[in-house]
């Protein structure tokens, strides 16, 4: 059976960037990101062929080092083969961090971005779609 979207889970802990010079730290990151993936899938399920659309905000703990562009890859990646194909189905990625102090209070949260929000920090909250113009019109 197909994931039923929308997906949406929360990774503890501060993405790796694909500038690290440790793979270790990004393979050990990537399974972090595939095994919190799980809590959201069905038992049994199996990649989807079709466009995606992926929401990651991150909330660190502290002032973020380094360039946020930098830990997109390495979470795309460690959801092809496991929720799509390949990461060429992503056709939309929003990506943005929310350093302590530099947070809006959501619209219309959705319950997990409400736990997200109040859970420990860092973390990152990642939604996934087969909507790719979704919030667009």
């Amino acid at each position: 059976m197909e994931p039923e979207f929308p997906l949406e889970f929360v990774v503890e802990g501060t993405p790796v960037s694909l500038q690290t010079k440790r793979a270790a730290s990004r393979i050990e990151w990537q399974a972090r990101v595939k095994e919190a993936s799980k809590q959201a899938l069905p038992e049994g399920h199996w990649a989807t062929e079709g466009r995606v659309a992926a929401t990651l905000y991150y909330f660190p703990d502290a002032a973020m080092e380094g360039d946020i562009d930098n830990i997109v890859k390495p979470i795309l990646d460690a959801l092809g083969r496991h929720i799509y194909i390949d990461d060429s189905q992503v056709e939309r990625v929003v990506v943005q961090k929310f350093e302590p102090g530099n947070i809006f209070p959501f619209a219309t949260p959705s319950s997990m971005l409400e736990e997200a929000l109040r859970r420990p920090k860092p973390l990152l909250y990642v939604r996934l779609t087969d909507d790719p113009f979704e919030d667009l019109s």
